[in-house]
């Protein structure tokens, strides 16, 4: 299991803290029950908050050039981009003294 990011981790304690001070002074208990089941569901909805964030995907420089479907990609392809371009013939540029 991948380890949660700090976004992940503060959206959840976020939604954890907000949703029981809500839920207790909305619902005016002072029994023990009912602190419990509503500490249980605000952990359960910071719990669910925090697998719901997106995870950012990795950006570097080898997935610029990745198409979206990389199965897609052939090997010719791939040698193909691996190829230099030639270079221009001395005569193309003559060099003025």
């Amino acid at each position: 299991m991948p380890r949660p990011t700090a976004a992940q981790l503060a959206y959840g304690s976020a939604t954890v803290v907000v949703s029981t001070i809500a839920m207790l002074l909305l619902s005016q208990t002072s029994t023990g029950i009912g602190v419990a089941v509503i500490s249980a569901a605000a952990l359960g909805l910071g719990l669910l908050v925090a697998l719901t964030v997106p995870i950012p995907r990795r950006r570097g420089r080898h997935a610029a050039g990745r198409p979206a479907d990389a199965a897609a990609v052939t090997a010719d392809e791939t040698a193909a981009a691996r190829v230099p371009e030639p270079r221009a013939a001395a005569a193309d540029h003559p060099v003025h003294h």
